[in-house]
């Protein structure tokens, strides 16, 4: 991360679906709450392969595109009207000719989050996340974050991370320190542990969890942190502590994952689960 986060934007992948407009307002107020730019990108995937004409295939490309740049032209709007309270962001638009998960994927290797909705507002159709949400959460090299409908932008809950002694959790704890802080909520930081699986003991949970607070502590010394520490199947775990959060913020993999590892069986579970929006923090190469 370059030493001034501002030069990295809040990307939001639109498209013409209500889903996409929670992201668009999630993402506005958090660019608001950074003073960072937010970026509103519409990807419209080629209709063919070959090059187009003056054909049919053509006028149809072409209405694509200006719907895409009606749908734009909204979300710019909406972005607008989610951030009359305070100083609003720099709003540029763009209109890409290519598919969504390719441009959002690769955006992510400048932006300070890739924000993207999900489809439906029930926990059945949540669980059925749209191709695009799914391929960027797996492929993006950078932080997505993954909005579900019905969620306030911001709000007095408490920011969630999971915290497990990774690289990638590392980076979500410095990430979940500066969202409370910017909101003003409180920080709970959740570690836990199966023993099926883990030799870990509860003492050692603690201390891996204490010297890992104590690198950021310092840094924010007006959040609020508490702290959970419990035997259990993470996913759930966290989940659970994020019932009444505003946000939920976790590595992409643990400390199980492996080089190149697209997205661990928690980051999975908790992308189909969360009904918070859910930051998924993948290191840059």
């Amino acid at each position: 991360m370059p030493a001034n986060s501002l030069d990295r934007p809040i990307v939001v992948g639109v498209d013409a679906s209500e889903s996409a407009l929670h992201a668009v307002r999630w993402g506005a107020v958090d660019a608001a709450l950074r003073g960072a730019a937010l970026h509103l990108v519409f990807a419209v995937p080629a209709v063919a392969d070959a090059p187009l004409d003056e054909t049919p295939v053509r006028m149809l490309h072409d209405r694509l595109r200006d719907t895409a740049q009606s749908a734009l032209d909204s979300a710019a709007q909406i972005a607008r009207e989610a951030v009359t309270d305070r100083p609003a962001p720099e709003i540029r638009t763009f209109l890409v000719d290519a598919p969504a998960v390719t441009v959002l994927s690769g955006l992510a290797e400048t932006a300070y989050y890739v924000v993207v909705g999900v489809r439906g507002m029930s926990a059945y159709h949540r669980s059925l996340l749209g191709s695009v949400s799914t391929g960027v959460a797996r492929h993006a090299q950078g932080p997505v974050v993954v909005v579900p409908g019905g969620v306030q932008a911001i709000s007095d809950r408490p920011v969630v991370v999971g915290v497990d002694g990774s690289a990638h959790s590392v980076r979500a704890l410095e990430i979940a320190f500066d969202e409370a802080s910017r909101r003003g909520v409180p920080l709970i930081a959740v570690q836990a542990w199966e023993v099926s699986g883990d030799t870990r003991t509860h003492g050692d949970s603690v201390a891996l969890l204490t010297g890992m607070l104590e690198r950021n502590t310092a840094a924010y010394p007006g959040v609020d942190v508490k702290t959970l520490v419990m035997e259990g199947r993470p996913a759930r775990v966290l989940l659970d502590a994020a019932a009444d959060a505003q946000l939920l913020v976790v590595g992409s993999h643990g400390t199980r994952g492996y080089p190149g590892m697209a997205l661990g069986s928690t980051g999975h579970a908790l992308l189909h689960g969360s009904e918070c929006p859910i930051a998924l923090v993948r290191l840059r190469n």
